[in-house]
């Protein structure tokens, strides 16, 4: 997947010390607990588990790359796909020193189209952790609607945390001012 900045690619092995750079501030692990890894043998552990749950189908892995720069930014993946139902939770993370730029906006626009279009979805979902305004915000704007909030529905340092539930259909997205087909290029 292609956008006026971005290339969106499958996440290769040899990319993880690159993510690995990405993941590793306090202020982007803050929020993103399954993506913590504490070392490039844990990176390695989940790539692996990735690569399984991707074979099988119930996954895609992505890695966002600056076109002008060829740096990695960050990642974006769908998982939990869903093919009898049609759906499947949608993740993003992007480096600190790209926060702000509208990076998220143009991944996850393009991830949207793949997964509505090639994939033929008709429901993503987003998880959450609702302390993190700048992604609620970001979903709001593609279109997700809130839809609730599970109240401390998993534990992360040893504290309970709630997930805010949001979600998008295909058709929403279709008729909308972003939709498919409005993708930056």
């Amino acid at each position: 997947m292609q956008t006026s900045r971005l290339l969106i690619r499958p996440l290769l092995e040899s990319d993880l010390a690159a993510v690995f750079a990405c993941y590793d501030h306090p202020e982007v692990g803050r929020y993103c607990a399954p993506v913590r890894w504490p070392d490039m043998d844990h990176a390695h552990r989940w790539f692996n588990r990735r690569a399984g749950d991707i074979a099988a189908g119930f996954a895609e892995q992505f890695i966002i790359l600056n076109k002008a720069s060829n740096a990695v930014i960050g990642t974006c993946v769908l998982f939990r796909i869903d093919t009898t139902n049609r759906n499947a939770e949608i993740g993003y993370a992007l480096g600190r020193d790209y926060w702000g730029a509208g990076y998220v906006n143009e991944a996850v626009t393009a991830l949207i189209d793949h997964a509505f279009g090639e994939l033929n979805l008709h429901r993503l979902n987003a998880v959450i952790d609702p302390r993190n305004i700048p992604s609620a915000k970001a979903l709001l704007r593609l279109g997700f609607r809130h839809e609730g909030t599970q109240r401390q529905s998993y534990v992360d340092a040893g504290e309970f945390v709630d997930s805010g539930l949001y979600a998008l259909l295909s058709p929403e997205w279709k008729n909308s001012p972003v939709g498919v087909g409005h993708t930056p290029s």
